[in-house]
């Protein structure tokens, strides 16, 4: 079986989205009693695939070292095509259509509810097919691996990567920068260190995975 270890970076929705955000914007202030002004619910939007957009895709195969696709390389498209394309590389054929297995693990930090979801829903808004249809059942184990799900054991609350990280004696990845930071990151044009930041993501998963499961 092979492993995928993978974490994401997105950004809020590009400005060819802002007028169908506004009216969709608008249709909801109607129903609220707190009122959100746009530019707040525009950044929002990066944990929405919808409309929000992943900037970077890193990715490490096995033990090998993490890589990073990036959507500043020839766009969200042509990044999420490459990734499904590793996707089939290492994947075999699945025998059994009802219960279908392709041999590949995709483990990361929150990466059933959010990662992993989004990169299907933008591969949905881009036009671009997954290799396969991934099964999302919660509950388990495989195909999908949670750091976050199976350190709480499927409770009802949160752990972030870096609590881990710190409990578990392995150095922290939120090394001058963390999520809440990387639009503002982006607007610097600092999208390098952004995707370097993605790739420390995914080792600190992988030595995260390798304690929680005693160094299968």
């Amino acid at each position: 079986m092979r492993k995928l270890f993978l974490d994401i970076e997105t950004l809020p929705a590009s400005e060819e989205n802002h007028e169908k955000l506004k009216v969709i914007h608008s249709k909801r202030e109607e129903k609220r009693d707190k009122k959100v002004d746009f530019e707040q619910y525009l950044l929002g939007t990066s944990f929405d695939g919808a409309f929000g957009r992943i900037l970077c895709i890193s990715y490490a195969i096995d033990n090998d070292p993490a890589e990073v696709l990036s959507a500043e390389d020839g766009g969200e498209k042509e990044m999420l095509a490459q990734f499904w394309k590793i996707v089939k590389s290492i994947s075999k054929e699945a025998y059994n259509t009802q219960y279908p297995d392709y041999g590949v693990q995709f483990i990361g930090h929150n990466v059933m509810d959010f990662d992993l979801r989004f990169i299907y829903q933008r591969s949905i808004v881009n036009g671009v097919k997954p290799a396969y249809d991934l099964n999302f059942a919660r509950y388990r184990s495989y195909p999908i691996y949670d750091t976050m799900k199976e350190w709480v054991k499927w409770a009802n609350m949160n752990v972030g990567l870096e609590t881990l990280c710190l409990a578990l004696g392995i150095p922290t990845p939120k090394d001058g920068i963390d999520g809440s930071q990387v639009w503002n990151f982006y607007q610097a044009g600092k999208a390098k260190e952004i995707c370097d930041y993605c790739k420390r993501d995914v080792e600190a998963t992988r030595a995260v995975y390798q304690k929680m499961t005693f160094g299968k």
